[in-house]
């Protein structure tokens, strides 16, 4: 089994003894990459975020609750902006999307890619200019095409046919003259969970590289002249770390490029090579940084480019668990602690699949902490679950807690802002927490807590 050592934050089982026995200035230089980067643990052994504790956050907001760390978050937008300085970064709204991210990074120079009318909407109404707006999606609805016109976003990526002379009959409707990128289809196996690979053949998404859609889109596109081919796209996954796969898709995507100027003389200006690059969920993952990607993605693209014969195009890319991810932790308060001798120890907390159904869907590890207090006990082998009416309601699969864990103890599971939020459901009727941005040693409510009557005033039968 694994014990992962996150800093202050996690069981040691070393000769150094358990993490949570160190003094706060020495556990605080340990600190990875799992937690937020203003994450520490005070002298009282409580986990703090901005200065603020976390016992302070539940007693004002409750658990389970989402906090952000807003500075980590700016923090990260930075980073990708300063790396690739000259390339558009578009934000992946499906990762977490609400007014206030929309805000943060319209402010820090960010792009943003929606996927569907209400991430559109979303973003609109929070006041990002249309125009730094990309627009996703494998069955855009004709009413959700035609909101993307009128708000003039600044790219659509086609995904069939039927969406190409849909937009295309729209756009003739309204004298527009929209761009937009094809999605192909590389076949690139990127390593990752099946259900979250996107380049591979047998999938939904894009027109198909080897089965010569791609090329055939792009054709009609051009000879049709009323939408702007400006570029093309591809994705090929998620939770990335091998650098391999980008190369690959380049040189394929590059190559179609090249089959485009050939017979039709035009040098599509724009390339897209997606997003899906990986965090740490765990001490065993190794993320690369913004930079380190920069120069990869640069060194393939003028490659594969040079070798073609084509002119470089402008790079975009799509990071969204990249930024948001390690910016948020869950909290959730444990109610009972129940120890099956010999098998395994169960941490029942107040939450669970309905707000992160990754490790049931994906499979997903990761990791956790005893939040509210300092322990002296020895490390516990723990499964933490949630309270669900489901066998597969894990939150986390294995992870070592003090063995004096007990109810009302608070825990935290790091690396939680993406698809955690977004994901989020209403089984069982259990109402989707919060999220809280904490900045400065101050909080403030983003998203409000759903209560059981929003959840009763849908029910109109």
């Amino acid at each position: 089994m694994r014990a992962h050592e996150a800093g202050a934050l996690h069981a040691d089982i070393s000769n150094r003894g358990p993490a949570w026995l160190r003094a706060p200035e020495d556990v605080n230089a340990l600190l990875p990459t799992l937690w937020p980067r203003s994450v520490t643990r005070g002298a009282d052994g409580a986990v703090a975020v901005a200065g603020l504790s976390v016992r302070d956050i539940a007693a004002e907001f409750g658990t389970p609750v989402y906090v952000l760390d807003e500075a980590d978050l700016r923090s990260r937008c930075r980073d990708f902006r300063a790396a690739f300085p000259t390339e558009d970064v578009f934000y992946a709204g499906k990762a977490f999307l609400c007014r206030a991210v929309v805000r943060i990074i319209a402010e820090e120079g960010l792009h943003l890619d929606v996927c569907t009318g209400g991430e559109l909407a979303t973003a609109l109404s929070a006041g990002m200019p249309p125009e730094r707006i990309g627009f996703h999606g494998n069955n855009k609805s004709v009413a959700e095409l035609t909101r993307a016109l009128d708000a003039g976003v600044g790219r659509i990526i086609v995904d069939s046919f039927t969406e190409i002379d849909r937009l295309t009959a729209l756009a003739r409707e309204r004298g527009v003259r929209p761009r937009v990128l094809v999605r192909v289809t590389v076949g690139v196996e990127a390593h990752t969970h099946e259900f979250i690979a996107t380049a591979h053949e047998d999938q939904k998404f894009g027109f198909s590289l080897a089965g010569g859609t791609a090329a055939a889109a792009a054709f009609k596109i051009l000879d049709e002249g009323v939408l702007e081919l400006r570029g093309l796209h591809s994705h090929i996954g998620s939770q990335i770390f091998d650098a391999s796969g980008f190369e690959v898709s380049a040189r394929r995507v590059l190559t179609l490029q090249s089959q485009i100027r050939d017979a039709r003389g035009v040098e599509l200006p724009e390339l897209d090579l997606g997003g899906g690059f990986g965090i740490a969920y765990t001490t065993q993952d190794d993320p690369a940084t913004p930079p380190d990607l920069a120069k990869r993605l640069r060194k393939i693209v003028d490659s594969e480019c040079a070798a073609a014969n084509l002119a470089v195009p402008h790079l975009s890319i799509e990071p969204g668990r990249a930024i948001v991810g390690p910016a948020v932790f869950t909290l959730y308060e444990v109610g009972t602690v129940k120890d099956l001798d010999g098998i395994r120890t169960y941490v029942s907390v107040d939450g669970g699949m309905s707000d992160n159904i990754r490790t049931a869907l994906y499979d997903a590890s990761y990791s956790a902490t005893l939040a509210s207090r300092a322990s002296g006990a020895q490390p516990l082998l723990a499964r933490v679950v949630g309270k669900h009416c489901e066998s597969g309601d894990i939150v986390v699969k294995d992870e070592f807690l003090p063995a004096d864990v007990q109810p009302g103890d608070l825990v935290a599971v790091p690396g939680t802002g993406a698809y955690c939020r977004s994901m989020a459901s209403n089984y069982n009727h259990v109402p989707r927490p919060p999220v809280v941005a904490v900045r400065d040693g101050k909080a403030r409510l983003i998203v409000r807590r759903e209560t059981e009557e929003d959840l009763l005033a849908l029910d109109v039968g």
